[in-house]
Protein backbone atom coordinates (compact mmCIF):
# COMPACT_ATOMS: atom_id res chain seq x y z
CA UNK A 1 0.00 0.00 0.00
CA UNK A 2 0.94 3.36 -0.98
CA UNK A 3 0.48 6.82 1.01
CA UNK A 4 -3.17 7.90 -0.22
CA UNK A 5 -3.17 11.32 -1.78
CA UNK A 6 -7.02 11.41 -1.26
CA UNK A 7 -6.26 14.13 1.69
CA UNK A 8 -4.52 16.97 -0.05
CA UNK A 9 -3.12 19.28 2.53
CA UNK A 10 -4.43 22.85 3.56
CA UNK A 11 -2.15 25.41 1.84
CA UNK A 12 -1.97 27.40 5.17
CA UNK A 13 -0.39 24.24 6.85
CA UNK A 14 1.78 23.59 3.70
CA UNK A 15 3.62 27.10 4.09
CA UNK A 16 4.39 26.44 7.73
CA UNK A 17 4.95 22.60 7.17
CA UNK A 18 8.87 23.53 8.56
CA UNK A 19 7.97 25.20 11.58
CA UNK A 20 5.07 22.74 12.62
CA UNK A 21 8.20 19.93 11.97
CA UNK A 22 10.23 21.73 14.58
CA UNK A 23 7.67 21.92 17.14
CA UNK A 24 7.37 18.12 16.44
CA UNK A 25 11.24 17.70 17.06
CA UNK A 26 11.22 19.60 20.12
CA UNK A 27 8.31 16.97 21.76
CA UNK A 28 10.49 14.30 20.33
CA UNK A 29 13.69 15.01 21.81
CA UNK A 30 12.09 15.42 25.32
CA UNK A 31 10.70 12.07 25.13
CA UNK A 32 13.59 10.21 23.67
CA UNK A 33 15.98 12.18 25.93
CA UNK A 34 14.05 10.69 29.32
CA UNK A 35 14.73 7.22 27.99
CA UNK A 36 18.29 7.61 28.88
CA UNK A 37 18.73 11.29 31.34
CA UNK A 38 18.34 8.89 34.68
CA UNK A 39 20.95 6.74 33.42
CA UNK A 40 23.50 9.11 34.88
CA UNK A 41 21.42 9.99 37.94
CA UNK A 42 21.49 6.33 39.40
CA UNK A 43 24.65 6.79 41.93
CA UNK A 44 22.68 10.14 43.32
CA UNK A 45 19.51 8.47 43.96
CA UNK A 46 21.39 5.59 45.38
CA UNK A 47 22.60 7.93 47.89
CA UNK A 48 19.67 10.45 48.13
CA UNK A 49 17.11 8.09 48.12
CA UNK A 50 19.02 4.94 49.70
CA UNK A 51 17.77 3.26 46.61
CA UNK A 52 18.84 -0.37 46.34
CA UNK A 53 19.82 -2.18 42.73
CA UNK A 54 16.72 -3.63 41.92
CA UNK A 55 15.04 -0.42 42.78
CA UNK A 56 17.45 1.91 40.61
CA UNK A 57 16.99 -0.78 37.93
CA UNK A 58 13.40 -0.32 37.66
CA UNK A 59 13.42 3.62 38.20
CA UNK A 60 15.55 3.46 34.31
CA UNK A 61 13.25 0.68 33.43
CA UNK A 62 9.61 1.63 34.39
CA UNK A 63 9.44 4.09 32.13
CA UNK A 64 10.14 2.41 29.17
CA UNK A 65 7.87 -0.61 29.89
CA UNK A 66 5.04 1.17 30.24
CA UNK A 67 6.06 3.62 26.84
CA UNK A 68 7.09 0.55 25.10
CA UNK A 69 3.84 -1.20 26.14
CA UNK A 70 1.54 1.54 25.30
CA UNK A 71 2.93 2.49 21.68
CA UNK A 72 0.53 0.51 19.65
CA UNK A 73 -2.59 1.36 21.67
CA UNK A 74 -1.60 5.17 21.99
CA UNK A 75 -0.96 5.17 17.97
CA UNK A 76 -4.90 3.53 17.46
CA UNK A 77 -6.07 6.11 19.68
CA UNK A 78 -4.57 9.07 17.73
CA UNK A 79 -5.19 7.56 14.70
CA UNK A 80 -9.42 7.55 15.96
CA UNK A 81 -9.45 10.90 17.58
CA UNK A 82 -7.18 13.06 16.33
CA UNK A 83 -3.18 13.31 16.33
CA UNK A 84 -2.76 16.90 17.76
CA UNK A 85 -5.10 15.75 20.67
CA UNK A 86 -3.13 12.68 21.74
CA UNK A 87 0.36 15.12 21.31
CA UNK A 88 -0.77 17.61 23.13
CA UNK A 89 -2.73 15.54 25.91
CA UNK A 90 0.59 13.13 26.10
CA UNK A 91 2.71 16.84 26.47
CA UNK A 92 0.38 17.64 29.56
CA UNK A 93 0.49 14.32 31.27
CA UNK A 94 4.70 13.75 30.58
CA UNK A 95 5.00 17.20 32.40
CA UNK A 96 2.75 16.34 35.60
CA UNK A 97 4.23 13.37 35.87
CA UNK A 98 7.55 14.82 35.50
CA UNK A 99 7.01 17.54 38.09
CA UNK A 100 6.06 14.63 40.91
CA UNK A 101 8.89 12.70 40.02
CA UNK A 102 11.17 15.66 40.41
CA UNK A 103 9.73 15.92 44.09
CA UNK A 104 9.10 11.94 44.95
CA UNK A 105 10.47 11.10 48.14
CA UNK A 106 11.07 7.42 47.82
CA UNK A 107 11.98 4.86 44.91
CA UNK A 108 8.48 3.60 44.98
CA UNK A 109 6.80 6.85 44.45
CA UNK A 110 9.70 7.88 41.39
CA UNK A 111 9.13 4.70 40.11
CA UNK A 112 5.40 5.12 39.78
CA UNK A 113 5.73 8.31 38.39
CA UNK A 114 8.88 7.48 36.13
CA UNK A 115 6.01 4.63 34.50
CA UNK A 116 3.40 7.44 34.57
CA UNK A 117 5.58 10.16 32.27
CA UNK A 118 5.38 6.73 29.73
CA UNK A 119 2.02 6.90 28.92
CA UNK A 120 2.32 10.41 28.26
CA UNK A 121 5.38 9.68 25.66
CA UNK A 122 3.50 6.99 24.28
CA UNK A 123 0.65 9.20 23.46
CA UNK A 124 3.44 11.78 22.01
CA UNK A 125 5.75 9.55 19.96
CA UNK A 126 3.78 8.09 17.60
CA UNK A 127 1.85 11.50 16.68
CA UNK A 128 4.62 13.16 15.66
CA UNK A 129 5.79 10.83 13.11
CA UNK A 130 2.18 10.48 11.81
CA UNK A 131 1.27 13.81 11.73
CA UNK A 132 4.74 14.57 9.46
CA UNK A 133 2.95 11.90 7.09
CA UNK A 134 0.21 13.90 6.89
CA UNK A 135 1.76 17.39 6.61
CA UNK A 136 4.51 16.47 4.37
CA UNK A 137 2.87 14.73 1.25
CA UNK A 138 5.31 15.07 -0.96
CA UNK A 139 7.75 11.80 -1.20
CA UNK A 140 10.98 13.64 -1.57
CA UNK A 141 10.25 16.34 1.14
CA UNK A 142 8.69 13.46 3.17
CA UNK A 143 12.15 11.84 2.94
CA UNK A 144 13.58 14.65 4.40
CA UNK A 145 11.63 15.67 7.04
CA UNK A 146 11.86 12.29 8.21
CA UNK A 147 15.86 12.37 8.19
CA UNK A 148 15.25 15.52 10.28
CA UNK A 149 13.02 13.40 12.96
CA UNK A 150 15.59 10.43 12.83
CA UNK A 151 18.72 13.43 13.10
CA UNK A 152 16.85 14.47 16.35
CA UNK A 153 16.29 11.13 17.79
CA UNK A 154 19.40 9.53 17.41
CA UNK A 155 20.90 13.17 18.94
CA UNK A 156 18.82 13.03 21.99
CA UNK A 157 20.16 9.68 22.72
CA UNK A 158 23.82 11.21 22.51
CA UNK A 159 22.85 14.65 24.43
CA UNK A 160 20.97 12.37 27.18
CA UNK A 161 23.86 12.03 29.37
CA UNK A 162 25.03 15.30 28.60
CA UNK A 163 22.17 17.33 29.75
CA UNK A 164 22.36 14.83 32.82
CA UNK A 165 25.68 14.94 34.15
CA UNK A 166 25.06 19.15 33.44
CA UNK A 167 22.08 19.27 35.58
CA UNK A 168 23.40 17.32 38.43
CA UNK A 169 26.50 18.91 38.16
CA UNK A 170 24.64 22.50 39.21
CA UNK A 171 21.33 21.43 40.39
CA UNK A 172 19.62 18.79 42.97
CA UNK A 173 18.83 15.35 40.93
CA UNK A 174 15.00 16.52 40.65
CA UNK A 175 16.66 18.68 38.13
CA UNK A 176 16.48 16.00 35.25
CA UNK A 177 12.63 15.36 35.79
CA UNK A 178 11.86 19.20 36.21
CA UNK A 179 13.65 20.23 33.07
CA UNK A 180 11.29 18.62 31.20
CA UNK A 181 8.22 21.60 32.45
CA UNK A 182 9.25 24.60 30.46
CA UNK A 183 10.05 22.30 27.00
CA UNK A 184 6.53 20.89 27.21
CA UNK A 185 5.12 24.67 27.73
CA UNK A 186 6.98 25.69 24.52
CA UNK A 187 5.93 22.82 22.51
CA UNK A 188 1.72 23.56 23.95
CA UNK A 189 1.66 26.81 23.00
CA UNK A 190 3.48 26.16 19.43
CA UNK A 191 1.75 23.02 18.57
CA UNK A 192 -1.70 24.95 19.77
CA UNK A 193 -0.66 27.41 17.15
CA UNK A 194 1.13 25.87 14.09
CA UNK A 195 0.14 21.66 14.67
CA UNK A 196 -2.73 20.69 12.39
CA UNK A 197 -5.50 18.25 13.71
CA UNK A 198 -5.62 14.72 11.59
CA UNK A 199 -6.96 11.40 12.11
CA UNK A 200 -8.64 8.86 10.38
CA UNK A 201 -11.26 9.83 8.47
CA UNK A 202 -12.45 6.08 8.08
CA UNK A 203 -12.15 5.78 11.70
CA UNK A 204 -14.96 3.42 13.66
CA UNK A 205 -15.37 1.64 16.71
CA UNK A 206 -12.44 1.00 19.15
CA UNK A 207 -11.25 -2.35 18.76
CA UNK A 208 -11.14 -2.96 22.52
CA UNK A 209 -9.91 -6.21 22.28
CA UNK A 210 -6.95 -5.80 20.12
CA UNK A 211 -6.12 -2.58 22.25
CA UNK A 212 -6.33 -4.83 25.50
CA UNK A 213 -4.17 -7.89 24.03
CA UNK A 214 -1.23 -5.30 22.27
CA UNK A 215 -0.36 -3.80 25.99
CA UNK A 216 -0.93 -7.13 27.37
CA UNK A 217 1.62 -8.47 24.85
CA UNK A 218 4.34 -5.51 24.43
CA UNK A 219 3.93 -4.99 27.97
CA UNK A 220 4.99 -9.12 29.15
CA UNK A 221 8.29 -9.00 26.76
CA UNK A 222 9.33 -6.06 27.55
CA UNK A 223 9.03 -7.13 31.48
CA UNK A 224 10.47 -10.21 30.42
CA UNK A 225 13.49 -8.93 28.81
CA UNK A 226 14.17 -6.84 31.50
CA UNK A 227 14.05 -9.15 34.46
CA UNK A 228 15.78 -11.65 32.35
CA UNK A 229 19.42 -11.30 33.35
CA UNK A 230 18.51 -11.23 36.55
CA UNK A 231 16.08 -14.45 36.87
CA UNK A 232 18.29 -16.45 34.28
CA UNK A 233 17.46 -16.55 30.74
CA UNK A 234 16.54 -20.08 30.95
CA UNK A 235 14.91 -19.68 34.40
CA UNK A 236 11.26 -21.11 34.53
CA UNK A 237 9.81 -17.75 34.98
CA UNK A 238 11.88 -16.12 31.27
CA UNK A 239 10.69 -18.79 29.63
CA UNK A 240 6.81 -18.58 30.64
CA UNK A 241 7.43 -15.15 29.52
CA UNK A 242 8.58 -15.51 26.30
CA UNK A 243 5.88 -18.35 26.17
CA UNK A 244 3.04 -16.12 27.48
CA UNK A 245 4.36 -13.06 24.77
CA UNK A 246 4.29 -15.55 22.09
CA UNK A 247 0.45 -16.50 22.87
CA UNK A 248 -0.58 -13.07 22.87
CA UNK A 249 0.97 -12.17 19.78
CA UNK A 250 -0.47 -15.32 18.33
CA UNK A 251 -4.24 -14.02 19.84
CA UNK A 252 -3.74 -11.02 18.86
CA UNK A 253 -3.12 -11.68 15.01
CA UNK A 254 -6.06 -14.20 14.84
CA UNK A 255 -8.16 -11.72 16.45
CA UNK A 256 -6.92 -8.59 13.51
CA UNK A 257 -7.28 -10.88 10.92
CA UNK A 258 -10.59 -11.79 11.77
CA UNK A 259 -12.05 -8.12 12.70
CA UNK A 260 -13.63 -5.71 9.86
CA UNK A 261 -12.17 -2.89 12.14
CA UNK A 262 -8.89 -4.10 13.93
CA UNK A 263 -6.58 -1.79 15.73
CA UNK A 264 -4.02 -2.83 13.18
CA UNK A 265 -4.02 -4.71 9.96
CA UNK A 266 -1.78 -7.24 10.57
CA UNK A 267 -1.79 -7.74 6.83
CA UNK A 268 0.73 -4.99 6.27
CA UNK A 269 3.40 -6.85 7.43
CA UNK A 270 3.32 -8.73 4.03
CA UNK A 271 4.78 -5.76 2.36
CA UNK A 272 8.38 -6.21 2.45
CA UNK A 273 9.02 -2.70 3.37
CA UNK A 274 6.98 -2.32 6.34
CA UNK A 275 8.30 -5.51 8.08
CA UNK A 276 11.78 -5.68 6.70
CA UNK A 277 11.58 -1.76 7.34
CA UNK A 278 10.93 -2.41 11.14
CA UNK A 279 12.97 -5.19 11.62
CA UNK A 280 16.05 -3.09 10.76
CA UNK A 281 15.53 -1.02 12.99
CA UNK A 282 14.46 -3.08 15.75
CA UNK A 283 17.96 -4.34 15.14
CA UNK A 284 19.95 -0.76 15.09
CA UNK A 285 18.41 -0.25 18.61
CA UNK A 286 19.51 -3.04 19.99
CA UNK A 287 23.27 -2.16 18.88
CA UNK A 288 23.15 1.70 19.85
CA UNK A 289 20.99 1.13 23.51
CA UNK A 290 24.20 -2.09 24.24
CA UNK A 291 26.13 0.00 23.19
CA UNK A 292 24.76 3.23 25.02
CA UNK A 293 24.81 1.11 28.41
CA UNK A 294 27.64 -0.05 28.47
CA UNK A 295 30.29 3.50 26.93
CA UNK A 296 28.78 5.81 29.90
CA UNK A 297 30.39 3.03 32.06
CA UNK A 298 33.50 2.66 30.11
CA UNK A 299 33.74 6.71 30.35
CA UNK A 300 33.75 6.69 34.28
CA UNK A 301 35.16 3.56 35.56
CA UNK A 302 37.56 2.93 33.03
CA UNK A 303 38.66 6.73 31.79
CA UNK A 304 38.25 8.08 34.72
CA UNK A 305 35.36 11.11 33.36
CA UNK A 306 33.46 12.47 35.66
CA UNK A 307 29.28 12.56 35.23
CA UNK A 308 29.25 15.98 33.02
CA UNK A 309 32.55 14.91 31.11
CA UNK A 310 31.27 11.41 30.33
CA UNK A 311 28.24 12.98 28.33
CA UNK A 312 31.02 15.55 26.81
CA UNK A 313 32.72 13.16 25.09
CA UNK A 314 29.31 11.78 23.43
CA UNK A 315 29.25 14.24 21.65
CA UNK A 316 30.68 13.31 18.19
CA UNK A 317 28.08 10.77 18.04
CA UNK A 318 24.96 13.00 18.79
CA UNK A 319 26.81 15.37 15.61
CA UNK A 320 27.59 12.30 13.61
CA UNK A 321 24.17 11.41 13.83
CA UNK A 322 22.53 14.60 13.30
CA UNK A 323 25.31 15.41 9.94
CA UNK A 324 24.21 11.94 8.13
CA UNK A 325 20.72 11.48 9.08
CA UNK A 326 19.07 14.13 6.60
CA UNK A 327 21.94 13.12 3.69
CA UNK A 328 20.86 9.47 4.88
CA UNK A 329 17.29 10.17 3.38
CA UNK A 330 18.77 11.43 0.10
CA UNK A 331 21.16 8.92 -0.78
CA UNK A 332 17.73 6.33 -0.26
CA UNK A 333 15.95 8.47 -2.76
CA UNK A 334 19.23 8.12 -5.14
CA UNK A 335 20.81 4.77 -4.28
CA UNK A 336 17.35 2.69 -3.01
CA UNK A 337 16.32 1.44 0.76
CA UNK A 338 18.21 -1.55 0.88
CA UNK A 339 21.74 -0.55 0.26
CA UNK A 340 21.75 2.53 2.22
CA UNK A 341 20.35 0.45 5.13
CA UNK A 342 22.70 -2.72 4.87
CA UNK A 343 25.33 -0.09 4.72
CA UNK A 344 24.45 1.21 8.05
CA UNK A 345 24.04 -1.78 9.96
CA UNK A 346 27.57 -3.15 7.96
CA UNK A 347 28.57 0.39 9.54
CA UNK A 348 27.17 0.20 13.18
CA UNK A 349 28.75 -3.81 13.42
CA UNK A 350 32.63 -1.99 12.22
CA UNK A 351 32.15 0.70 14.76
CA UNK A 352 31.22 -2.04 17.17
CA UNK A 353 33.77 -3.78 16.29
CA UNK A 354 36.47 -0.86 16.33
CA UNK A 355 34.78 -0.43 20.23
CA UNK A 356 35.49 -3.99 21.45
CA UNK A 357 39.47 -3.40 21.21
CA UNK A 358 39.22 0.15 22.97
CA UNK A 359 40.85 -0.30 26.69
CA UNK A 360 41.84 2.98 29.30
CA UNK A 361 45.01 3.71 26.74
CA UNK A 362 42.97 4.08 23.73
CA UNK A 363 42.99 7.73 22.05
CA UNK A 364 39.83 9.56 22.48
CA UNK A 365 41.21 11.54 19.42
CA UNK A 366 41.53 8.21 17.54
CA UNK A 367 39.60 4.78 17.86
CA UNK A 368 36.97 6.11 20.49
CA UNK A 369 36.16 9.23 18.09
CA UNK A 370 35.98 6.90 15.31
CA UNK A 371 34.38 3.94 16.68
CA UNK A 372 31.21 6.77 17.98
CA UNK A 373 31.17 8.03 14.21
CA UNK A 374 30.84 4.24 12.54
CA UNK A 375 28.36 3.78 14.95
CA UNK A 376 26.38 7.50 14.65
CA UNK A 377 26.54 7.38 10.84
CA UNK A 378 25.41 3.81 10.69
CA UNK A 379 22.35 4.50 12.69
CA UNK A 380 21.43 7.13 10.71
CA UNK A 381 21.55 5.21 8.07
CA UNK A 382 19.17 3.18 8.65
CA UNK A 383 16.12 4.88 10.60
CA UNK A 384 15.59 7.66 8.30
CA UNK A 385 15.53 5.05 5.27
CA UNK A 386 13.63 2.12 7.11
CA UNK A 387 11.22 4.86 8.69
CA UNK A 388 10.60 6.34 5.57
CA UNK A 389 9.64 3.00 4.26
CA UNK A 390 7.33 1.89 7.29
CA UNK A 391 5.54 5.06 6.87
CA UNK A 392 5.03 5.04 3.21
CA UNK A 393 3.79 1.73 3.36
CA UNK A 394 0.21 2.05 4.31
CA UNK A 395 -2.57 5.15 3.71
CA UNK A 396 -1.76 8.26 5.40
CA UNK A 397 -5.29 7.97 7.32
CA UNK A 398 -3.10 4.69 9.19
CA UNK A 399 0.06 6.82 10.04
CA UNK A 400 -0.73 6.66 13.64
CA UNK A 401 -0.76 2.63 13.94
CA UNK A 402 2.01 2.78 11.49
CA UNK A 403 4.10 5.25 13.50
CA UNK A 404 3.47 3.17 16.68
CA UNK A 405 4.61 0.27 15.18
CA UNK A 406 7.72 1.94 13.87
CA UNK A 407 8.45 3.49 17.03
CA UNK A 408 7.83 -0.11 19.22
CA UNK A 409 10.32 -1.82 16.75
CA UNK A 410 12.69 0.95 18.46
CA UNK A 411 12.21 0.76 22.12
CA UNK A 412 11.75 -3.15 22.26
CA UNK A 413 15.07 -3.58 20.28
CA UNK A 414 16.32 -0.87 22.34
CA UNK A 415 15.21 -3.00 25.67
CA UNK A 416 16.43 -6.22 24.30
CA UNK A 417 19.88 -4.44 23.52
CA UNK A 418 20.17 -3.51 27.52
CA UNK A 419 18.96 -6.45 28.48
CA UNK A 420 21.06 -8.79 26.06
CA UNK A 421 24.07 -6.87 26.03
CA UNK A 422 24.08 -5.96 29.62
CA UNK A 423 23.74 -9.76 30.64
CA UNK A 424 26.72 -10.92 28.31
CA UNK A 425 28.92 -8.35 30.33
CA UNK A 426 27.81 -9.40 33.59
CA UNK A 427 28.13 -13.06 32.72
CA UNK A 428 32.30 -12.51 31.56
CA UNK A 429 32.70 -9.59 34.25
CA UNK A 430 31.72 -11.10 37.90
CA UNK A 431 33.49 -14.75 36.94
CA UNK A 432 36.73 -12.57 35.83
CA UNK A 433 37.21 -10.38 38.81
CA UNK A 434 36.39 -13.29 41.28
CA UNK A 435 39.60 -15.25 39.51
CA UNK A 436 41.41 -12.19 39.75
CA UNK A 437 41.15 -11.52 43.38
CA UNK A 438 41.06 -15.25 44.88
CA UNK A 439 44.67 -14.69 46.17
CA UNK A 440 43.94 -11.52 47.92
CA UNK A 441 42.64 -11.23 51.84
CA UNK A 442 39.88 -9.82 51.33
CA UNK A 443 36.15 -10.32 53.13
CA UNK A 444 33.76 -12.23 51.45
CA UNK A 445 31.20 -9.50 51.60
CA UNK A 446 34.03 -7.55 49.45
CA UNK A 447 34.35 -10.04 46.84
CA UNK A 448 30.62 -10.10 46.54
CA UNK A 449 30.07 -6.56 45.99
CA UNK A 450 33.24 -6.63 43.53
CA UNK A 451 31.62 -8.78 41.76
CA UNK A 452 28.14 -7.44 41.55
CA UNK A 453 29.48 -4.38 39.47
CA UNK A 454 32.54 -2.03 38.15
CA UNK A 455 31.51 0.96 40.61
CA UNK A 456 31.16 -1.63 43.51
CA UNK A 457 34.63 -2.89 43.08
CA UNK A 458 36.14 0.55 43.02
CA UNK A 459 34.50 1.65 46.28
CA UNK A 460 36.28 -2.43 47.48
CA UNK A 461 39.66 -0.50 45.91
CA UNK A 462 39.29 2.99 47.85
CA UNK A 463 38.49 0.46 50.71
CA UNK A 464 41.62 -1.37 50.48
CA UNK A 465 44.79 -1.27 52.34
CA UNK A 466 47.45 0.67 49.71
CA UNK A 467 49.69 -2.30 49.21
CA UNK A 468 46.17 -4.08 47.87
CA UNK A 469 44.58 -0.82 46.31
CA UNK A 470 46.19 -1.17 42.83
CA UNK A 471 45.46 -4.77 42.30
CA UNK A 472 41.83 -5.15 42.87
CA UNK A 473 42.13 -2.10 41.02
CA UNK A 474 43.91 -3.93 37.95
CA UNK A 475 41.49 -6.76 38.52
CA UNK A 476 38.19 -4.92 37.84
CA UNK A 477 40.08 -3.21 34.65
CA UNK A 478 40.73 -6.20 33.14
CA UNK A 479 37.31 -7.92 34.44
CA UNK A 480 35.58 -4.82 33.05
CA UNK A 481 37.92 -5.23 29.78
CA UNK A 482 36.90 -8.96 29.36
CA UNK A 483 32.79 -8.06 29.67
CA UNK A 484 33.46 -5.31 27.42
CA UNK A 485 34.99 -6.61 24.80
CA UNK A 486 32.61 -9.76 24.41
CA UNK A 487 29.64 -7.39 24.73
CA UNK A 488 30.76 -5.29 21.74
CA UNK A 489 31.52 -8.15 19.58
CA UNK A 490 28.07 -9.98 20.12
CA UNK A 491 26.33 -6.33 19.75
CA UNK A 492 28.67 -6.26 16.34
CA UNK A 493 27.67 -9.78 15.11
CA UNK A 494 23.88 -8.88 15.76
CA UNK A 495 24.27 -5.94 13.69
CA UNK A 496 25.87 -7.80 10.94
CA UNK A 497 23.33 -10.12 10.82
CA UNK A 498 20.60 -6.90 10.45
CA UNK A 499 22.51 -5.88 7.39
CA UNK A 500 22.55 -9.15 5.91
CA UNK A 501 18.67 -9.50 6.61
CA UNK A 502 18.22 -6.15 5.11
CA UNK A 503 20.23 -7.47 1.67
CA UNK A 504 18.02 -9.96 1.28
CA UNK A 505 14.76 -8.89 2.14
CA UNK A 506 14.16 -5.25 2.24
CA UNK A 507 13.21 -3.83 -1.08
CA UNK A 508 15.39 -1.33 -2.31
CA UNK A 509 12.21 1.60 -3.83
CA UNK A 510 8.30 1.42 -3.29
CA UNK A 511 6.67 -1.48 -5.49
Amino acid sequence: MNVSLSAPVDPAVYARRWSILLVLCLSLFMVVVDNLIVNVAIPTLSRELNAGTSALQWIVDSYSLVFAGLLLAAGGLGDRFGRKGALQIGLVLFAVCSAFAAFSDTTGELIFWRGAMGVGAALVFPATLAIITNVFTEPVERAKAIGIWSAVSGAAVAFGPVVGGFLLEHFWWGSVFFINLPIVAIALLAGHRLVPTSKDPGAHRLDKVGFVLSIAMIGLLVYTVIEGPHRGWLSAATLLGFVGSALLLATFVVTQLRKSEPLLDVRVFRSARFSAGSGSIAIAFFALFGFTFLVTQYFQYVRGYSTLSAGLHTLPFAIGAGVTAPFAARLALKFGTKRVVTWGLTSMAIGLSIASQLDGNSSYYGPVIVSMLFLASGLACVTSPSTEAVMGAVSRDKAGIASAVNDTSREVGGTLGVAVVGSVFASLYGPKIVDKLAGLPLPEEAMKAAESSMAAALMVAEQAPTEGRGLVLAAAQDAFQAGWTSACIVAAAVALAGAVLAALFLPNRAA
